[in-house]
């Protein structure tokens, strides 16, 4: 596959990731279920690996609207990357993970919300229709949720 330069401003939006392989097909998400100052090293570690292991972008997702918007923004914003690895343990009421998962298999609905999603608020306001089509199409989801450690699963 012929890759290709990122946009000059890639990756547009701010957030709590690492740049790594601008020409990597892969991104990783790491889903977050604590407070910023309350992150353990474990998370940190995974976000670390992602890139370490090659990933255009690897970062935590905390929210299943704004936090969403932002890894479309990112992700469309770099068309080399195709797979995005969803990882981590779901967040309780919020269900980012769940909430991206069903925008890549369903969409939105005329009134922006993530059809299928059971997460608390998952509308996606901020995005054109066109960047959530070009998502949708452009990646495939490689599902980890829940996988691994349970150490990371809060208590």
């Amino acid at each position: 596959m012929l890759k290709v330069q990122p946009y000059p401003d890639y990756p547009p939006e701010e957030g709590r990731y690492l740049r790594g392989n601008d020409y990597s097909p892969v991104a990783v998400v790491v889903i977050l279920i604590y407070d910023q100052e309350k992150i353990p090293p474990d998370i940190e570690n995974l976000v670390r690996v992602g890139v370490e292991c090659g990933a255009a972008l690897s970062g935590t997702l905390q929210t299943e609207s704004i936090g969403i918007e932002k890894v479309v923004c990112n992700i469309v914003a770099n068309p080399n990357i195709r797979h995005l690895v969803i990882c981590g343990p779901e967040s309780p009421g919020r269900r980012c993970g769940e909430a991206l998962l069903m925008l890549l298999e369903n969409g939105v609905d005329e009134r922006r919300r993530i059809i299928g999603a059971q997460a608390l608020t998952p509308y996606l306001f901020n995005l054109p229709m066109e960047f959530i089509e070009r998502f949708r199409r452009q990646i495939r989801a490689v599902n980890l949720l829940n996988e691994g450690d349970p150490g990371l699963v809060r208590q």
